[in-house]
C-alpha cells in the first residue's frame, strides 16, 4: 500500500469488529485532512494483504462509508473519497494540531499509556460540552444558571 493515503491496522485485541475499525479509522483521515475529496482508498485486497482480514469485511467497511455519502465505488477504478470531515484546526500545520501533539508527548513522557490520554481527553470534552448544557437558553431565553 505504498502510495495510498491511509493504512489500515486491525486491533484484534479491541473487541471492536474489524469493519468498524477500518470505518472509523477512514473517518478519522477524513477529519485530519490526511484524506482528501478525490483520494482513492486502498483495494479490498491491498487491505486484506496488509491486515490479514477478510475482503468481505472490508466491502463491509466500503460500503458503510459509501452509505454514509463519504466514498464512491467506481466499478473497475476503486473506491473514492467524495466528501471531507476537516474542520478549521485539524489540518498537520495547524496551531491547535501542534498543541495537541505536544501535549500527548508530554503526556505519554509521564507514562500515560493510549487508554489513559483518550480517558483524559474524554473527561474533558464531556465536562466542557456538560459547561455549555448549564448555560443553554431555557424556555424563556434565560440561562438555566439564572432560572
Amino acid at each position: 500500500m505504498e502510495g495510498d493515503v491511509v493504512e489500515y491496522r486491525i486491533d484484534r485485541g479491541s473487541g471492536v469488529p474489524a469493519y468498524v475499525q477500518i470505518v472509523e479509522q477512514t473517518e478519522r483521515a477524513l477529519r485530519m485532512g490526511t484524506l482528501k475529496v478525490g483520494d482513492k482508498l486502498p483495494t479490498a485486497k491491498e487491505v486484506v494483504a496488509a491486515t490479514a482480514i477478510n475482503p468481505n469485511t472490508v466491502l463491509r467497511a466500503y460500503r458503510d462509508l459509501e452509505q454514509a455519502g463519504l466514498v464512491e465505488l467506481r466499478r473497475g477504478l476503486g473506491t473514492f473519497v467524495t466528501r471531507s470531515l476537516a474542520r478549521p484546526g485539524a489540518e498537520d500545520d495547524s496551531p491547535l494540531r501542534r498543541e495537541i501533539t505536544d501535549w500527548t508527548a508530554r503526556a505519554r513522557a509521564a507514562g500515560l499509556e493510549r487508554a489513559d490520554i483518550v480517558a483524559l481527553v474524554t473527561a474533558a470534552l464531556d465536562a466542557y460540552d456538560n459547561k455549555q448544557d448549564t448555560r443553554a437558553p431555557d424556555d424563556r431565553g434565560r440561562k438555566k444558571e439564572d432560572a
